[in-house]
C-alpha cells in the first residue's frame, strides 16, 4: 500500500463526514498518505475514519471535531497537526452546502449570510491556518473543490455562485503566496482549485434511480482526481483550475 507521491505524505482533509469526504479518506488511505480528517459532526466524522480504517488496515487516518468558523481552533488543528506527524502536505477543503432559489428577484440575502461563512470563512481559516505549514513541506498542496456556477452564475444561484467565486479568489491568492515563496526556482507547494457541476454518490442514485445526473462527478471519481494532484509537479497546478466537467 502506497509507493507513489502520497507514500508517506500527511493530508488534512476538511470537512471529512460526507460523502466526498468518506471517499477521499479512502482514496487518500489507499495511497499510503497518512489522512487527518476534520468535521462538526464527531458521529459522522467517526463513521468514515472508521470505514477508512477497516478498508486500508495498517492505514493511519484520525478524526478532529474542529470548528473551522474558529480561527484560534483551525489553527490549532494545524500545528497540532504538523507537531504529532512531523510534516503536513495537504489540507483538502471539501466543506459544502447550498441554498438557491427559484428566480433572482426571490433571492434571499440570509442564503448569502449562510454560504459566506460555509463556503468563504472555512476557506480562509484552514488556508491562513495550514499556508506555512504546506510552504514547508516539499509536496504541499491545498486543494479547494468548487463548482462551474462560479464561472458562469444562474439566476437562482446568486448567493452560492458568488460564495464559491470568493472562496476561488481567496485560494488563488494563496497561490500567489507559493508562487513568490518559490522565488526564480519556482513554486514548491501549489494552491489548486477543482472543479465539478455538482457531486453524485451512491446513495442518491438510490433515491432517484431514473436521474441521469448528466455533467455530475461522482465523489469516487473526485477522491481521484484529488490524489492525483500530489502526481503533477506544483508549478503546473498552483493557481489553476482543474475541470472534472465541461466548461459552461
Amino acid at each position: 500500500m502506497g509507493n507513489g507521491a502520497l507514500d508517506g505524505a500527511v493530508i488534512a482533509v476538511a470537512g471529512a463526514g460526507g460523502p466526498a469526504g468518506r471517499a477521499t479518506l479512502l482514496r487518500l488511505a489507499e495511497a499510503g498518505a497518512t489522512v487527518i480528517g476534520s468535521d462538526n459532526d464527531p458521529e459522522r466524522l467517526a463513521e468514515a475514519v472508521d470505514a477508512a480504517r477497516y478498508a486500508h488496515g495498517g492505514a493511519t487516518v484520525t478524526g478532529d471535531t474542529v470548528d473551522l468558523l474558529d480561527l484560534d481552533s483551525t489553527r490549532e488543528w494545524a500545528a497540532r497537526t504538523e507537531k504529532e506527524f512531523g510534516r503536513v502536505d495537504g489540507l483538502v477543503h471539501l466543506v459544502g452546502g447550498w441554498r438557491g432559489s427559484e428566480t433572482f428577484t426571490k433571492t434571499s440575502v440570509d442564503d448569502w449570510d449562510l454560504l459566506e461563512l460555509l463556503l468563504v470563512r472555512t476557506v480562509q481559516h484552514t488556508s491562513l491556518a495550514f499556508h506555512e505549514g504546506l510552504q514547508r513541506s516539499d509536496r504541499g498542496r491545498y486543494v479547494l473543490i468548487s463548482a462551474a456556477g462560479a464561472t458562469r452564475p444562474t439566476a437562482g444561484n446568486a448567493a452560492y455562485a458568488a460564495a464559491k467565486a470568493a472562496a476561488e479568489a481567496w485560494t488563488l491568492a494563496m497561490g500567489d503566496y507559493f508562487r513568490k515563496a518559490g522565488g526564480e526556482q519556482g513554486p514548491t507547494s501549489a494552491a489548486v482549485i477543482l472543479v465539478v457541476k455538482a457531486l453524485v454518490h451512491d446513495a442518491m442514485r438510490a433515491e432517484r434511480p431514473n436521474a441521469k445526473f448528466a455533467g455530475f462527478t461522482d465523489v469516487r471519481d473526485l477522491a481521484e482526481a484529488i490524489a492525483g494532484v500530489w502526481d503533477k509537479p506544483a508549478a503546473e497546478l498552483n493557481g489553476n483550475r482543474l475541470w472534472l466537467t465541461e466548461k459552461p
